[in-house]
């Protein structure tokens, strides 16, 4: 029997059907999932003394892209909006390779499971013409060192400068050779047993760097493999305009006749719907991944959240790129959602812990998933704890349900399960040589960096 019971836990938020909140209680993992929560005796094979922890269920990201790490915190644009921001940023990243992935995978993933996320998601969409054909393989490489659950949507962009899009044309793609990777690594990676580590999905990039056939065509795909779609849709209004100006229509109801709707398609930020446009997501289960920092970042807007859970849109939280954010830190992204949303919103701004349920059990379910975002008998044992005997923790455990957004956590979790193991212990990553992960990552920043004239 491979069993490990926290023992006495100061609180175990559970984010189940009835957002219990039990105290003094015992957790036990037995192999990769919970088989007990309550406060009886039980015994096992390790025993964790609890009693000054708070125990979470794991985080879950929706929307990323890890190899921005390797461009984040750059001075020379920091003060630019979202389509300027990534035209100056496609010089750069023209220079990716693999071990940039891998590294920058294994970076971005890294700092996600110290703060409390089990499961990552990414949306890679840039493929140099020369050397990009295993890129998301790389990306479950890291993953697999780490010991963490990934959700890699293969993106894709086939609409150049020539053809009237944002992107450069030597990093678009043919919709042959898009399509084919595309089954191909569904075939290879994706997974869709419980507590599955890893699961693909389709993601054309956004309406301005696609054509409507790869949209339709990738749709079509996604559902003969049964496997969801996703991509970025109203985040700005130069998005907007871009749709209006080239298709004579606003960017939802652009998706729609391209077949993306439905309870298989989530789309990144969904800044500027309209009510209308939300009750049909409502209607039709599609989900979306809010970014926040991002949004906040790059000006582009305040996500609707309230209205969104008043109307039952399926919501998700999401860091995405690491260079619109800076950082990878779900916990610091809880905060920061629950602070914009009380200046934007005030009494009608979802409570703290209403941002942890959306990152938890919002998050799994956009992903489609319901064997992640709660602690409940029967669930993938993935979870994180918080030390709370420091000084900072004083008083502010009173209410643990709201803690992560109203206070905040500012240092990693004490510990982070994923599947049932241990993968990360006070911020140190058990599978990799951090260290030397640091050094190589920053040998190919710098390498990638000076290949742009930077």
């Amino acid at each position: 029997m491979n069993t490990t019971l926290f023992k006495n836990a100061k609180a175990i938020v559970t984010v189940d059907g009835d957002d219990r909140v039990l105290l003094d209680a015992n957790l036990r993992i037995k192999e990769n999932a919970i088989d007990y929560i309550g406060y009886d005796e039980i015994d096992a094979d390790r025993i964790v003394d609890a009693s000054e922890l708070i125990l979470y269920p794991g985080l879950i990201n929706t929307h990323h892209h890890f190899y921005q790490t390797f461009t984040r915190n750059l001075a020379q644009v920091q003060n630019l909006e979202l389509f300027r921001w990534l035209t100056a940023l496609y010089e750069i990243w023209r220079h990716l390779d693999d071990e940039c992935i891998y590294y920058s995978s294994l970076t971005a993933m890294g700092e996600l499971v110290r703060y409390g996320c089990t499961t990552a998601m990414d949306h890679h969409y840039v493929f140099p013409k020369e050397g990009s054909e295993r890129f998301i393989d790389r990306q479950f490489d890291a993953a697999e060192a780490l010991g963490v659950r990934l959700h890699a949507a293969r993106g894709s962009m086939s609409r150049g400068k020539s053809d009237g899009g944002l992107p450069p044309d030597d990093l678009v793609q043919d919709i042959t050779t898009i399509l084919e990777d595309s089954e191909r690594l569904v075939r290879k990676f994706h997974d869709p047993s419980p507590f599955s580590m890893r699961q693909v999905s389709l993601a054309p990039c956004s309406p301005f760097s696609v054509t409507t056939e790869l949209l339709r065509e990738s749709a079509r795909l996604a559902r003969k493999l049964g496997v969801r779609l996703h991509t970025h849709l109203c985040e700005t209004y130069d998005e907007e305009q871009f749709c209006l100006d080239m298709f004579g229509q606003r960017p939802l109801d652009y998706m729609e006749i391209c077949e993306w709707m439905g309870e298989d398609v989530w789309y990144a930020h969904g800044i500027h719907f309209n009510s209308d446009e939300l009750r049909r997501l409502a209607e039709t289960g599609t989900g979306v991944a809010h970014c926040p920092v991002s949004n906040m970042k790059l000006s582009s807007g305040v996500c609707k959240v309230p209205e969104m859970m008043q109307l039952g849109v399926p919501v998700g939280l999401a860091v995405d790129g690491s260079a619109s954010n800076d950082c990878s830190n779900l916990m610091a992204e809880i905060r920061s959602a629950y602070l914009l949303h009380r200046l934007t919103w005030s009494d009608k701004a979802p409570s703290g812990y209403d941002i942890l349920k959306i990152a938890t059990k919002g998050s799994a379910a956009i992903l489609g998933r319901d064997d992640i975002g709660s602690l409940e008998v029967g669930k993938a044992a993935d979870l994180f704890a918080i030390d709370t005997s420091s000084l900072e923790f004083v008083c502010a455990e009173n209410d643990v349900a709201n803690l992560l957004g109203t206070v905040g956590v500012s240092k990693p979790a004490r510990f982070v399960y994923v599947n049932g193991v241990l993968v990360s212990h006070d911020g140190i990553l058990i599978g990799i040589d951090e260290e030397n992960v640091a050094y190589e990552a920053r040998r190919r920043v710098n390498g990638m960096l000076r290949k742009a004239g930077m």
